[in-house]
């Protein structure tokens, strides 16, 4: 039995996403930054074109396909120049949890909207003082105590305090999915639960964080002080919470790697245009081993990191979770890596035109970092690894 890793249909989704970003192009991501604006018009014709729901469920308006299909259209925007942060965040972690887990009314009335375009979700998660550790997560819900007594409890209010930091497009985003902890009442520890907090929710704060990375999206500090939300703003089981937060972690990693990839490939194809075309002495500079092997390599790692991704996206299409969660740390890291590397010796290549705004290369050096960053740290990954892949005794 043949193993195909791409279908006649994944190569067609390609092709056609790859016409799309060359339409736009680096330069319109650098217009939407330069004007401190958001790339709608893209946004809004992936939208129309089906892309960005491609993952989600046909009965909602979506594609019917999986994280496969999602992460070839980011990796292909970001292989033009003009990758879409949010795919990542609103179709990719909202939309699969909502999908997953969610009532028949949130996804009534969310996927529909986040498929076709109209509305957008963030996601939050991070803590000031949590970092990579979810159990230390100190947003709290509890039930509310007041309205009439004879309300079951499942049927009160939740009121939801704490301090997220680095979520992007809380300006742009309709509501916030919020990951918080409530107390179990058979134990008392604290369980992560996931809320849906619409923009305009009294109390849901939000402040931008000064960046030197200049995105289209933003990131931002969110402040939640006794946020009030109906019973259904809970998202799936209560009992559920941690399956249900990894249920989005493992497309928010396979994502990031689709992010990267796409990253790495836009600043490759830069480097080897310039290198067949640039002539210092009497042939092209590409004609030298000492530039022409960096980028061979540089495209080996690439292509590594893009089939450990497409089979962490298989793993969790097909309903694996807990491979899906071992293949999509190692692609996020393996396409990390791969980008940096990429992106180096793109800038190396051109030399001082690789700092220019002509080539569009200076800005992806700080870019590309962000994937060794986030979601989660290499070291972080590496810790991952060792312990649940190898048996290695923990550090921590």
């Amino acid at each position: 039995m043949t193993t195909v890793l791409e279908t006649e249909e994944h190569q067609a989704l390609r092709a056609a996403v790859s016409a799309l970003g060359k339409r736009y192009g680096h330069e319109y991501l650098t217009k939407v930054v330069a004007e401190k604006s958001h790339p709608t018009e893209l946004w809004a014709e992936a939208a129309k074109l089906g892309y960005l729901g491609v993952n989600l469920p046909e009965a909602h308006g979506g594609g019917g396909g999986g994280i496969a299909e999602l992460s070839i259209v980011l990796e292909e925007l970001g292989a033009a120049g003009c990758p879409l942060l949010m795919m990542i965040v609103s179709p990719a972690i909202c939309g699969t949890v909502i999908a997953r887990f969610g009532t028949e009314r949130q996804k009534q009335e969310w996927l529909p909207a986040l498929a076709d375009g109209t509305r957008t979700m963030a996601f939050g998660i991070t803590e000031p003082d949590a970092g990579s550790n979810s159990h230390r997560i100190t947003t709290t819900a509890r039930r509310a105590e007041d309205g009439p007594d004879d309300t079951p409890p499942a049927d009160r209010d939740w009121l939801l305090t704490g301090r997220k930091v680095f979520i992007s497009g809380v300006d742009i985003a309709d509501a916030t999915l919020v990951v918080g902890r409530t107390a179990d009442a058979r134990t008392g520890r604290l369980k992560p639960c996931l809320f849906i907090v619409p923009r305009d929710t009294p109390g849901f704060g939000r402040r931008q964080i000064d960046m030197e990375l200049h995105g289209a999206e933003k990131q931002f500090e969110l402040t939640l002080d006794d946020v009030r939300l109906p019973a259904d703003a809970l998202v799936g089981d209560e009992d559920a919470g941690l399956l249900q937060l990894f249920a989005g972690l493992n497309p928010e990693r396979i994502m990031t790697a689709a992010f990267a990839i796409g990253m790495g490939r836009y600043a490759l194809s830069k480097a080897v245009g310039y290198a067949c075309e640039r002539t210092v002495w009497r042939e092209p500079i590409g004609s030298h081993q000492a530039i022409a092997h960096p980028l061979a390599q540089a495209h080996i790692d690439l292509e590594l990191a893009r089939l450990m991704m497409q089979k962490a996206a298989h793993l969790y299409d097909s309903g694996d979770d807990v491979g899906a969660g071992e293949a999509a740390n190692m692609a996020k890291y393996a396409a990390a890596e791969a980008c940096v590397k990429a992106v180096d010796q793109s800038v190396h290549t051109l030399g001082g035109n690789g700092l220019t705004g002509e080539f569009g290369l200076a800005s992806l050096i700080t870019a590309s970092r962000v994937a060794r960053i986030a979601p989660v740290s290499r070291e972080m990954i590496l810790n991952y690894v060792s312990h649940q892949t190898l048996g290695l005794p923990k550090s921590y």
